[in-house]
């Protein structure tokens, strides 16, 4: 099946009563007909039916073998944290959501794990940083703000010379544009808040792996049975709702972010725009060829720290808040922000700054967007 029909009907199997939508089963245990004999269900926390039903239909679209439906975004990435040792280095993106860097180096780096920022654009770069400990390599594409494109391919070649782990957070695009089992990564993460729920009004994330009979995926089975990062049989129904419009509303937010990222570069108030469907941007040839769309995320910088902060005080369409992926259009300030605790050796590498802003294109009209833009920057 294809991804519009995958994320319609998905992991849905009809019960006997023949309800379209898959059941909310809220319930925390399960009777068994007897003594050794089970339904394949015991206790919520290791499986419920609504969210089995969720997990199959994301496995599906991301073409993985298994996956899980959790609590939040960083629930996704601390089970991959989870998985790695003292003594293990890995290297990083050095663009990436504050989140992650928070994570790895106030939590995980206090148990030993040795955490590497760099330009994960440059295969040479990757390549010498590689060590005989490094584990894991973790990336997003695009990035978080700055949108640099990382190859996922030529990146998973080089994890798997040294036996190491390719991890790709996939939230910025969704699996409805791009899938990166397919080109060779190892673990997708995503923070289903954003395009999967794609309404503001779930917290979720998810974990895919690529071949659900692997050692890798009863590694993370355990875990996720003894530390129960579980999503909610309530809120996995949502999510399952909101997997149906999947495509509908990524596809539309791309055209709006394409026509905004191009009027963007027109305004005078602007300095540079950084989206991956223009083709001045230095990633465009690669986002072309490893996904099949560029994603609603555009960011840019404006003259001056003052007008952006005034940018974000004058919006009336728009809302000023952190978030993305709705349907909602969002504008957001990384540096005080999504970014507020990340180390500043390391946002002066990636360009970020006081000047630059985030937006979360929605499915509004797209003059009603530009005109409240070009509002809100001139004052």
């Amino acid at each position: 099946m294809k991804d519009f029909t995958l994320e319609v009907h998905g992991g849905h199997s009809y019960d006997q009563t023949g309800a379209i939508s898959e059941p909310i089963y809220l319930s925390a245990t399960f009777r068994h007909p007897g003594f050794g004999q089970s339904t394949g269900y015991d206790y919520g926390r290791v499986a419920n039916p609504t969210r089995n039903a969720l997990e199959r239909s994301i496995a599906l679209l991301e073409k993985g073998g298994r996956s899980w439906a959790l609590s939040s975004g960083m629930a996704a990435i601390n089970l991959v944290m989870i998985l790695l040792d003292s003594g293990d280095h890995v290297l990083l993106s050095e663009d990436l959501y504050g989140g992650t860097v928070r994570l790895a180096n106030e939590i995980y780096g206090h148990y030993g794990v040795e955490f590497e920022y760099i330009d994960t654009t440059n295969l040479d770069l990757v390549r010498r940083k590689m060590r005989p400990n490094t584990r894991m390599i973790f990336i997003e594409t695009p990035s978080n703000p700055m949108m640099h494109i990382s190859d996922i391919e030529a990146l998973s070649g080089i994890a798997h010379e040294k036996d190491a782990l390719l991890v790709v957070d996939n939230t910025f695009l969704s699996p409805h544009f791009q899938k990166p089992l397919t080109l060779g990564a190892d673990i997708v993460v995503h923070s289903g808040t954003k395009y999967i729920c794609g309404h503001n009004d779930v917290i979720a994330g998810f974990l895919v792996v690529k071949d659900g009979e692997s050692s890798l995926a009863e590694r993370i089975e355990l875990l996720v049975k003894s530390e129960g990062p579980n999503l909610s049989s309530m809120d996995a129904w949502l999510m399952l709702r909101s997997l149906k419009t999947l495509g509908l509303r990524v596809e539309r937010q791309a055209g709006n972010a394409l026509a905004i990222a191009e009027w963007l570069r027109t305004q005078p108030q602007v300095t540079q725009v950084y989206y991956p469907g223009l083709p001045s941007h230095p990633g465009f040839a690669l986002q072309q060829k490893q996904a099949t769309g560029n994603g609603g995320m555009i960011s840019f910088k404006v003259t001056s720290p003052e007008l952006a902060k005034a940018t974000l005080g004058r919006l009336k369409l728009i809302a000023f808040a952190e978030s993305l992926g709705g349907v909602e259009s969002l504008l957001t300030y990384p540096i005080a922000q999504t970014h507020a605790e990340m180390p500043r050796e390391l946002i002066a590498r990636t360009g970020l700054d006081d000047t630059l802003l985030r937006l979360s294109v929605g499915i509004e009209d797209v003059e009603d967007l530009k005109e409240d833009l070009l509002q809100a920057m001139q004052g």
